[in-house]
C-alpha cells in the first residue's frame, strides 16, 4: 500500500499502475449513459420498495446498495480529481517556467517542458 500522490503512481516504465488503469475505466463507465440509467433504475428501485411498503429487509437492501455506490463514487471522483489537479499543476509550471525563460530572452529546458505538458492529464 502506498500513500503517493495517484498521478505519481506509476510502475517503472513510466505508465499507469493497475489500480490506476481500474479507476481511470471505471471513472469512463461512471460517466457513461449506461451508468445513469443504473443509478435512475436503481432509485426506482428504492422509491418502489418503499411506496410498496415492503419488508424493512428489502428497504435495507436497496438503501445498502445506494449507499455502496455512493461511497465508490465518492473514492472515484476524488481519484480523478487528485490526478487532474496534479496535471494542472504540472502545466501551471511548465507555462511559468516558459515565460520567465522568455522573459530572460533564451529558450530552453521550460520550452521543452511546456511541450511535454500538453496533453498530460491524459497519461496522469
Amino acid at each position: 500500500m502506498t500513500f503517493d500522490h495517484p498521478a505519481k503512481r506509476k510502475d517503472g516504465k513510466g505508465e499507469l499502475g493497475r489500480f490506476e488503469k481500474l479507476a481511470e475505466r471505471a471513472s469512463n463507465f461512471t460517466s457513461s449513459a449506461a451508468f445513469s440509467a443504473f443509478c435512475v433504475l436503481l432509485v426506482a428501485t428504492f422509491l418502489t420498495v418503499h411506496v410498496l411498503h415492503l419488508a424493512p429487509t428489502w428497504q435495507h437492501l436497496v438503501g445498502d446498495a445506494m449507499g455502496a455506490v455512493s461511497l465508490l463514487l465518492l473514492a472515484l471522483l476524488k481519484n480523478s480529481e487528485r490526478r487532474a489537479e496534479h496535471a494542472i499543476q504540472l502545466k501551471l509550471n511548465a507555462i511559468a517556467a516558459a515565460l520567465l525563460e522568455q522573459q530572460e530572452g533564451h529558450g530552453g529546458q521550460a520550452h521543452q517542458d511546456l511541450r511535454k505538458a500538453i496533453g498530460i492529464e491524459d497519461e496522469a
